[in-house]
């Protein structure tokens, strides 16, 4: 899935079938449903997983435990916009595949 799709899908009442956790929680972010994103990130112990988690807690405005979140998804914390840091994760994930 490229990210123009998967920026379309986000009108679907559920994350597109088979897209990981972390590509989820993004999904979920973008509906505006912060709690449904967390769950998702913090059951993904993997870098992708905790790079979500990361930006959910920058988001939510605790800049504390958003740098252990980059620490561990061996992230630099992120300075820009929300919503680029948003577009930069999905773009990052879905390249992979």
């Amino acid at each position: 899935m490229d990210f123009a799709a998967f920026r379309k899908s986000v009108t679907a009442k559920a994350p597109p079938a088979g897209v990981p956790a972390a590509i989820a929680a993004l999904w979920w972010d973008a509906k505006g449903d912060w709690d449904q994103a967390h769950k998702l990130a913090d059951s993904d112990h993997d870098h992708d997983g905790s790079w979500v988690h990361a930006y959910l807690h920058r988001k939510e405005g605790d800049r504390g435990n958003a740098s252990y979140w980059y620490r561990r998804a061996g992230k630099p914390v992120a300075t820009g916009t929300l919503e680029a840091e948003w577009t930069a994760i999905a773009k990052a994930l879905l390249a992979r595949g």
